[in-house]
């Protein structure tokens, strides 16, 4: 949380890490001040953003909520600026740089967690190449999740991986099985 006066108006901003955009509705909802002037907010995740005003003139608060959230390249966060009115009006330009700077203090102090997009990966393969498919999954950093065993003979392994790992431990499983082992992406 943070807080800054400015010219007699109290903007307090909190912030929250969110997974979805109902998640972050839910922190806006119970955050919100109904007795504050303005509740604006805006908020990013999976790439997908949106911004509100709450009754500011449009584009003076949600945008640029959102600018110092894309400014600081972040995703999964969510930013609720509260304003209290303090009788001195700011004008657009003073609203633009009041919204935006309430933001972007409120996310530079706080703590930031880098995650890199992750890809699953279903591999099938006979007991004869299960071991050149551990040994690169070990070479590509995947995490085997759960494994089935069928009477067939043959394992189905669930693997996460970095997705920009993914095509190349596709491409290698191919190459050292001669095509007969194949890595189908599941979600990333």
């Amino acid at each position: 949380m943070h807080q800054v006066e400015l010219k007699k108006s109290l903007f307090i901003t909190t912030a929250w890490p969110v997974t979805s955009a109902a998640e972050a509705l839910a922190h806006i909802e119970g955050a919100s001040d109904p007795t504050a002037s303005h509740n604006c907010y805006a908020f990013k995740v999976a790439g997908s953003a949106r911004s509100n005003d709450d009754g500011e003139p449009s584009g003076t608060a949600g945008r640029p909520i959102l600018g110092a959230i894309e400014a600081d390249g972040l995703d999964g966060v969510c930013v609720l600026v509260v304003r209290y009115f303090g009788g001195t009006k700011l004008g657009a330009g003073g609203l633009v740089r009041a919204y935006a700077s309430a933001a972007r203090d409120c996310l530079r102090a706080a703590p930031k967690v880098f995650i890199k997009a992750q890809s699953e990966l279903s591999v099938t393969t006979t007991f004869e190449h299960l071991s050149t498919v551990y040994n690169l999954l070990a070479r590509y950093g995947g995490k085997t999740g759960a494994e089935d065993y069928n009477d067939k003979g043959q394992v189905c392994l669930q693997i996460m991986l970095d997705a920009d790992q993914a095509e190349p431990l596709q491409q290698a499983l191919a190459d050292a099985t001669s095509g007969r082992v194949k890595a189908r992406l599941v979600g990333s």
